[in-house]
């Protein structure tokens, strides 16, 4: 089914402000997801909406937030979330970044005390649109084994990072630090399937080619990545004061319960070292001379990060509309808020 952008929006907002949640953050919120499907990031699209109308009616997100945007010095600042929408939470953050950016040179946010805040790679694409660069990153449940352990401690744990150039181009860059994504697990533990055995791990931390008997999934790059899990867990959970490592809460244990959880914004302007129009000069450069390169066998081009992204979005425009699946679009249109799919579940919704 394809729907336009505008009419998705309108159904997710239908949704949430069915459930109790205010107009403006919905509007916020449905954004957000709508980006995330028209850049083909469907796994943080219109699938999350039943998961956040039953969390959001439930209690678990609050609907009427007392935010509280604190500067602890000329650049920093601490973002308090009040357990509200993380979407609406991380958005406002990113606009008080960006202007301490603009006007300092840097500026960082933390946010805590939120619910999931969506595809991250958004908020670096807010800051790319004022001329900056900027990395942002959140905590995750707890799904993804330490090198070398046996039990889940951290989460998927994502870096997003983002920067402008000459041109409409944005280099956007959002990623895991997991090998796969927990999506990919959970469709292919649906359908009985197999996974490659760089994927995951069963109960006894061993590899596991069979969906059904993952425990946990592994870092990229083995220690590397699980020094990037911690990274990111110091910055957007300890440093900020909310639950980390295996103590951070589980999206599906108790719908009724606030989250949390951490997310931290840092926003850099380059004009602060080189001239701004010499920096997206030689961004767009290196773009184009990356475009120059031969590809290597099965692969078209080499892409720059971001731009399979902005390609799905022009083929969507192109084609008439978002493609949503059939039972998702059904559950949209109809009067239910949700279906009880998702309280008191594992880390599998089962």
């Amino acid at each position: 089914m394809r729907v336009k952008p505008e009419k998705l929006k309108q159904l997710m907002m239908n949704k949430f402000i069915g459930a109790g949640m205010k107009e403006d953050h919905a509007a916020i919120m449905a954004d957000i997801l709508v980006w995330s499907d028209y850049k083909g990031i469907h796994s943080h699209g219109a699938v999350r909406v039943e998961y956040y109308t039953e969390r959001i009616a439930k209690g678990g997100m609050n609907v009427d937030p007392k935010f509280e945007f604190q500067r602890t010095g000329p650049c920093t600042a601490v973002f308090e979330g009040d357990n509200g929408c993380g979407y609406v939470a991380a958005s406002l953050a990113m606009e008080h970044a960006i202007e301490m950016a603009k006007e300092y040179g840097v500026g960082i946010v933390g946010i805590r005390n939120i619910s999931h805040s969506g595809s991250i790679g958004y908020y670096s694409e807010m800051a790319a649109a004022e001329g900056l660069v900027s990395i942002n990153m959140c905590q995750s449940d707890p799904m993804v084994v330490p090198y070398g352990g046996t039990e889940p401690f951290y989460g998927t744990n994502p870096i997003a990072f983002g920067a402008p150039t000459a041109d409409e181009r944005m280099v956007i860059f959002d990623m895991a630090t997991t090998v796969q994504a927990w999506g990919k697990i959970l469709v292919a533990r649906s359908r009985k399937e197999p996974i490659p055995d760089t994927w995951a791990v069963d109960e006894n931390g061993n590899p596991t080619t069979d969906s059904t008997r993952v425990n946990a999934l592994v870092p990229i790059a083995g220690p590397k990545g699980y020094g990037l899990m911690m990274m990111v867990d110091v910055l957007s959970g300890i440093m900020l004061g909310v639950p980390f490592g295996r103590h951070v809460s589980s999206m599906y244990e108790d719908l009724s319960k606030g989250r949390c959880l951490g997310h931290i914004h840092i926003v850099i302007d380059p004009a602060r070292f080189v001239p701004v129009e010499q920096f997206k000069k030689d961004m767009s450069q290196v773009l184009d001379e990356l475009a120059q390169i031969k590809p290597a066998s099965g692969f078209a081009k080499v892409y720059y990060p971001g731009e399979r992204g902005m390609l799905r979005r022009q083929k969507y425009e192109e084609d008439g509309g978002i493609e949503i699946v059939d039972d998702i679009y059904r559950y949209l249109t109809s009067d239910d808020l949700h279906y009880n799919h998702y309280d008191h579940k594992n880390k599998f919704a089962e």
